[in-house]
């Protein structure tokens, strides 16, 4: 337990005192415990855990589900308080433990699940829980076993994350009442769903059929759940691998640090106001923070040259959407956002770049994306100019609407951000350079627009009120 807080020290050798005394009422002479059914639900446990350990077929690793909670939760239906804590003991010793101090961690957790197993078990008895799963002669009287268990379902709830909140407070100093409350609502109702297949595990326990029987309720519920958290280490796999990558361009291109956050907000704003579905919403959450991706194949020297491009710099620059699209070319979640990763510089007219796509045949996530990009680009302060209002940056979207964006995704961000805002953490500084303008914030007709380097010319602007002409290039100093 080397280099555990002394605070966190405390409440572990209280929680594992609290534990033993919990358990004591169990070894008393007389004492009404069957050990033979808290002997085979310790062994249920433990064998869960210990299947845990190993990976699913095709999975890449242990799932790591933690303990099985419809078990402990039966273990506080059929026993009594200190034979279900005792129940919760060998699994939670050999649980994975996935981070140091591992010690700590396993005498935390061991300690932990027995309290709450006991408190459990007290507010099944103490509703009379124990008399409604027949035996003895006695019908079970399933209805009235239902406020009890919910009854269990909460108190193991209440103490599991008071706990979590106490460890909190005493190992990184949070508020105990902001921890429970955090973890407390999140908690509740997949205990309650656990609570209910330890109950029906308990009546099946005590049906004639006997233990066996009970197979029948908690094989199916293990695979589920272990099923669940395979999907679950996957998407915080998924979550990892995007992480990794935006950091590596926000090393590479310091101008647009955090960018790729807010295009990924933005993102999902346009999406949830369109009405796609949530798996489509994730997609275009990952297309928006993954879009610049590409600049990790553009040389340093182009992505943080202090002046103007060159014609030769511009088209290595407007490479970065392939360069982009090859990098997540082999990974199969990102299915669409791929398309935007390649497509969100092509524009509604066919002036865009890489292909010159035009109308329809733009993808749909890379139109969200390409306004997305462009409105936290024009709302974002960057070292260069000054961020523009919100109001402003709409106004340019709607102005460039039918001829650069799509009106259809412009109108769901102006919707979007009528009913959510966007905030001032959303349009913080993203470099890590002073502020120095340069004049006026943007030019006018590039919507997002070049950067507006000392000495960079504005882009190209035709008469009929200030749009650009059909087929203009961005200027040499455009980097978007």
């Amino acid at each position: 337990m080397r280099g555990t807080p002394a605070a966190a020290r405390a409440c572990i050798l209280a929680a594992v005192l609290g534990a033993i005394g919990c358990t004591l009422p169990a070894y008393a002479p007389g004492a009404p415990v069957p050990w033979g059914t808290a002997a085979l639900l310790a062994a249920l446990g433990l064998g869960c855990e210990l299947v845990g350990r190993r990976p699913l077929p095709g999975g890449t690793g242990p799932v790591a589900t933690g303990s099985f909670l419809p078990v402990l939760l039966a273990a506080a239906f059929l026993l009594p308080p200190a034979a279900a804590a005792l129940v919760a003991v060998p699994g939670s010793l050999a649980g994975r433990v996935e981070q140091p101090p591992y010690a700590a961690r396993r005498s935390w957790r061991t300690a932990q699940l027995a309290l709450t197993c006991a408190a459990a078990s007290w507010a099944y008895a103490a509703l009379g829980g124990p008399a409604t799963l027949g035996g003895g002669g006695a019908d079970p009287d399933l209805p009235r076993a239902l406020l009890p268990a919910c009854a269990a379902a909460a108190a193991f709830s209440l103490v599991l994350t008071a706990l979590d909140g106490v460890i909190l407070a005493a190992a990184e100093r949070r508020p105990v009442h902001r921890s429970v409350c955090e973890l407390l609502p999140r908690a509740l109702g997949p205990h309650l769903v656990h609570a209910l297949a330890g109950l029906m595990t308990a009546f099946l326990w005590r049906s004639p059929y006997g233990p066996p029987s009970a197979l029948l309720v908690l094989l199916p519920m293990y695979l589920s759940c272990r099923v669940f958290a395979q999907y679950h280490r996957e998407q915080a796999a998924h979550r990892a691998t995007i992480r990794a990558l935006v950091h590596a361009v926000d090393i590479k291109d310091t101008y647009t640090r955090g960018h790729s956050e807010r295009v990924g907000r933005a993102s999902v704003l346009i999406a949830r106001e369109l009405g796609l579905d949530e798996r489509r919403v994730e997609g275009l959450r990952f297309a928006g923070i993954l879009h610049d991706i590409g600049k990790l194949g553009v040389p340093t020297r182009v992505l943080r040259k202090d002046g103007p491009l060159t014609p030769e710099e511009r088209r290595i620059m407007e490479l970065h959407p392939e360069y982009g699209h090859e990098i997540v070319r082999g990974i199969g979640f990102l299915d669409e956002a791929r398309d935007a990763i390649l497509h969100h510089h092509e524009r509604l007219d066919g002036s865009g770049y890489p292909y010159g796509l035009s109308g329809e045949r733009i993808p749909e996530f890379a139109r969200v994306v390409a306004v997305a990009d462009a409105f936290d680009a024009m709302t974002s302060t960057r070292s260069y100019r000054r961020a523009r209002p919100v109001s402003a940056a709409l106004a340019e979207l709607r102005r460039c609407a039918g001829s650069q964006f799509d009106p259809r995704m412009v109108g769901a961000l102006d919707r979007a951000l009528g009913r959510h805002g966007w905030s001032a953490a959303d349009t913080a500084v993203t470099a890590d350079k002073p502020f120095a303008p340069y004049g006026p914030a943007e030019p006018h007709g590039v919507v997002g627009g070049p950067r507006r380097e000392p000495g960079a010319v504005p882009a190209a602007r035709s008469s009929q009120g200030g749009r650009p002409s059909p087929g203009t290039k961005p200027s040499p100093g455009r980097r978007r």
